[in-house]
């Protein structure tokens, strides 16, 4: 991957770890503002819209929520003075008093320029923050659409980034051919042939009502896929609409029908939809797997490991789950020393990593921030390309469940076994 899609997958990583945060987050109240301004849009006219909307706020009965409103609406004003234009991408800003979860009041201030242009203008005082019109950023231009047909039924499915999605399952029973003879053959076969006729009708019409919103196409291609000569005879049909057929990107034969044929559709048009992430996710994955097979030794998984090798230079493409749950901990011993550990949830409520295991003294805590963060702030610096996956996939499931969801692939052997690492720093990471 490019340095440039590795940032911007880096960006997608941050508003995706900024959304779940937002939307778990509950204030009293309607003292939460969600502010999202478009690119065409001037300052001075959202700040007048604030202004008049700090003048109505001063009217609220009651005293707690007219100060918190007011509070919030103060803190949008002060973010977008640091603001002369509204920036190429527009502009998103987050203000309001949340409830943590000791239950204490904390305020909360967030602006940012997205990744990619945001073309809603919104404007909200409520008891949460809103997050659809980020969640939109996320999803991935490129949506392709499938379609498994055989005998028995078709599937119709999208595959949009990493998401793959089941739209309508249709089943059908069609007659088979039959060793009738005599003058009703005919008629049998007629009948045979109007029902499959109808059937390829059915799934064209079906086609055109879940591939073409407005008039135009929804997905950037189109696979037809199939056990049967069913799909050949469907995008060559008079009765497929124009329009789709122009987007048929692949036709592939599978041996199964419905969600089996669609996974396997997936995989045979790989190549065609390169770009889609849930495919590219398949393939570095199992480029890890083929490593650790051929056992190359090319390869290092769990947090030790995979540090040791980012600090050697070794690592070309440092692999993370998304949702990876381990904090690095800055500590300082008595002597002044720094003493760095990775602990999950499990460790953390252990006193003894908060322990010094030479003179049994407790360290101090100096700094700590989620591993993940680190690794996106740093990965620069060890020469590393950073791969966020999922575990929507068998593979990216795999990778977490066997492997402790972080791992990369090097540019050359390395042999871990030989690092001794200290006794107590040996089990911190035990699945």
């Amino acid at each position: 991957m490019t340095p440039v899609e590795t940032d911007k997958n880096v960006e997608i990583w941050k508003i995706k770890k900024l959304i779940k945060s937002l939307e778990r987050a509950r204030g009293n109240g309607t003292s939460m503002i969600s502010l999202l301004i478009p690119p065409k849009d001037q300052i001075p006219k959202v700040a007048k819209m604030l202004a008049d909307e700090y003048g109505t706020a001063s009217n609220i009965k009651s005293r707690v929520n007219r100060l918190s409103v007011l509070s919030a609406i103060t803190s949008a004003q002060q973010k977008l003075k640091l603001y002369n234009k509204v920036p190429d991408n527009g502009l998103v800003v987050y203000c309001g008093t949340i409830i943590t979860d000791e239950g204490k009041e904390k305020k909360v201030s967030i602006d940012f320029a997205p990744f990619k242009p945001i073309n809603t203008s919104l404007y909200l005082c409520d008891n949460k923050f809103h997050t659809e019109a980020l969640s939109e950023l996320l999803e991935s231009d490129s949506k392709f659409g499938f379609i498994v047909m055989d005998g028995n039924g078709t599937l119709f499915g999208t595959v949009c980034g990493n998401t793959r999605e089941i739209v309508h399952k249709l089943s059908v029973e069609l007659p088979k051919k039959h060793g009738r003879g005599g003058q009703s053959a005919l008629r049998f076969a007629r009948l045979r042939e109007e029902k499959r006729h109808n059937y390829v009708r059915k799934v064209a019409e079906l086609a055109v009502q879940f591939y073409i919103t407005n008039d135009k196409p929804n997905v950037t291609g189109l696979v037809l896929a199939g056990s049967a000569d069913f799909k050949t005879e469907l995008g060559q049909s008079d009765m497929f609409d124009q329009r789709l057929q122009a987007k048929i990107i692949k036709t592939v034969d599978v041996s199964y029908g419905g969600e089996n044929g669609f996974n396997q559709a997936i995989e045979l048009s790989a190549e065609a939809l390169s770009n889609v992430k849930f495919v590219q996710e398949k393939k570095l994955i199992q480029q890890y797997f083929d490593e650790i097979s051929l056992d190359t030794g090319k390869y290092c998984f769990g947090v030790e490991d995979t540090l040791k090798g980012l600090e050697m230079g070794a690592v070309e493409t440092l692999i993370v789950w998304e949702n990876l749950d381990i904090n690095r901990y800055t500590f300082r011993s008595l002597d002044g020393e720094e003493v760095i550990k990775f602990l999950n949830k499990d460790q953390e409520k252990n006193r003894e990593e908060f322990m010094d295991t030479a003179t049994g003294a407790e360290l101090e805590v100096v700094a700590t921030m989620p591993l993940l963060e680190w690794l996106a702030e740093n990965y620069k610096n060890f020469g590393a390309n950073l791969e966020f996956i999922t575990n929507r996939s068998p593979e990216g499931a795999q990778f977490v469940r066997g492997f402790g969801g972080i791992g990369g692939l090097l540019r050359y052997k390395v042999d871990f076994s030989q690092f001794v690492y200290d006794e107590d720093d040996d089990d911190f990471w035990e699945d």
